[in-house]
C-alpha cells in the first residue's frame, strides 16, 4: 500500500458529499418522520393533531329580546330557542362538517345521556339557507343502545347522507343520534323507547328532550312535516312505535329489521301500558281517526337472525298499511339483522321514498 505525503489515502475517483446536501437528506428525513409523527398523533388523537374535543358552533344568529332568536314573522321556521349546548367535536368529515356529542340532562324524562348531532354542509355554509328551517331525523343504534350509537361513527352515515342529497334522494336532514338506554342490556333487557312503569322513562327522552335539543340549537321546522326517525332492531321499534304514537310530532320513519309489538321482560305486570305502546294497537287507533298521515318505511333482509322478522313485517303492512297509514317494504336479499346491511340500502328507495314527504329547507334568498 502507498501513502500520500500527507498521509491520506488517495483519491477514489468519487467526490465527497457537499455539506449542502448532506443537509438537504436530514431535513427530507425529518419531513418524513414528522408526516408519519403526525398521522398517528392524529389517529390515536393525541393533541394538538385532532380537533376532537374542541367546542362546535352550528352557526347561530343573534339573539332577540328575550334571550332567545329572533323569529322571522309569518313563517314555517323555528329559529333556535337557545339555550346553546355545549357541543364538542367527536369526529371532522372530509368536507370540513362535524359530528358533535353533548351529555343532555332530559328536564321532561329525567333522564341524562349523550347525544351526537351533525349539520350538513348545506345548514353551516349555504347563504341561501342561512335563515330555513332543515328536516330533523332522530336516528337510533340497535344492539345495547347504551353509552353510544353507532350512527354518529359507523357506515359512513353522515358521509352518504351528504351525497344522497346532493344526487337528489334525501332532504338534507339534521342528525339526532342519542343513546337508546339508560343501561346495558343484561340478561335480554332493555327498555323499548317506551315509558315502562318504575324504569327511566325513554320514551319521553326520545320523544321529548332529544326534539327540544334540536329545536334549542338549530333552525328547524315548526310543524310535524318537518320530523322523522331512523332506527335499526330496537330502535327501529322505538322510531316506528314513536311515530304511530306521536304522529302530531313526527311523520315518518325508517325501520330497519325492527320488531312491531313490545316486548321487553320489562312490560311485566303493565298490560295496559304495554298496549299504549304496540304498533299494531297504535297504527289501529290511527285508522279508526282517520289521521294524520304517517309514512313508515321497512328496510328487512332475507337473512334475518330472526326467521319472523320479515313475515311479520310483511303481516303488519298487510293489515295496518291503509288509509292514513303509509307503508314501503324494500327486501335486501341477503341481508342480515345488522347496520352494516341497513346503511348502504337507506339510500336504495327508504331514504327518498320518506324524503318525499318531509319538508324543507326553501331556500331563503
Amino acid at each position: 500500500m502507498t501513502y500520500s505525503p500527507s498521509g491520506t489515502q488517495p483519491p477514489t475517483g468519487r467526490r465527497p458529499r457537499s455539506r449542502g446536501k448532506r443537509w438537504a437528506v436530514v431535513v427530507a428525513c425529518l419531513a418524513v418522520l414528522g408526516v408519519i409523527a403526525w398521522q398517528v398523533m392524529s389517529y390515536f388523537e393525541i393533541p394538538p393533531f385532532t380537533d376532537k374535543g374542541d367546542p362546535v358552533s352550528y352557526g347561530k344568529v343573534d339573539k332577540g329580546k328575550g334571550g332567545g332568536t329572533a323569529q322571522p314573522a309569518d313563517s314555517k321556521v323555528l329559529m333556535p330557542t337557545g339555550p346553546d349546548a355545549p357541543f364538542k367535536n367527536a369526529r371532522t368529515l372530509a368536507d370540513g362538517s362535524h359530528v358533535s356529542v353533548v351529555t343532555l340532562d332530559g328536564k321532561k324524562s329525567g333522564f341524562k345521556g349523550k347525544v351526537w348531532v351533525w349539520a350538513p354542509k348545506e345548514y353551516t355554509d349555504d347563504p341561501k339557507y342561512k335563515n330555513s328551517g332543515f328536516p330533523v331525523m332522530i336516528a337510533l343504534p340497535g344492539g345495547p343502545g347504551y353509552g353510544t350509537n353507532y350512527w354518529w361513527a359507523g357506515f359512513n352515515f353522515e358521509e352518504n347522507m351528504a351525497k344522497w342529497y346532493k344526487e337528489g334522494r334525501s332532504k338534507p336532514f339534521l342528525l339526532a343520534m342519542p343513546v337508546l338506554n339508560p343501561g346495558p342490556d343484561d340478561k335480554g333487557i332493555y327498555w323499548d323507547g317506551s315509558d315502562i312503569p318504575g324504569q327511566p322513562k325513554m320514551g319521553t327522552w326520545l320523544t321529548e328532550d332529544v326534539p327540544d335539543l334540536m329545536r334549542a340549537n338549530f333552525r328547524t321546522l315548526k310543524s310535524r312535516d318537518g320530523w322523522a326517525f331512523m332506527g335499526s332492531s330496537t330502535g327501529g321499534f322505538a322510531g316506528l312505535k314513536a311515530v304511530l304514537k306521536h304522529p302530531d310530532k313526527f311523520k315518518a320513519v325508517i325501520a330497519n329489521g325492527p320488531d312491531v309489538i313490545p316486548d321487553s321482560p320489562l312490560w311485566k305486570g303493565h298490560e295496559k301500558e304495554k298496549a299504549e305502546n304496540n304498533p299494531e294497537v297504535l297504527a289501529k287507533q290511527l285508522i279508526a281517526a282517520k289521521g294524520p298521515d304517517v309514512y313508515l318505511a321497512f328496510q328487512v333482509g332475507t337473512r334475518e337472525s330472526n326467521k319472523h322478522t320479515l313475515p311479520d313485517v310483511q303481516k303488519f303492512i298487510a293489515t295496518y298499511g291503509k288509509g292514513p297509514v303509509h307503508t314501503n317494504l324494500k327486501v335486501i336479499e341477503g341481508g342480515r339483522h345488522d347496520g352494516a346491511t341497513y346503511a348502504p340500502n337507506l339510500g336504495e328507495g327508504p331514504l327518498q321514498w320518506i324524503s318525499e314527504h318531509i319538508e324543507g329547507p326553501t331556500p331563503s334568498s
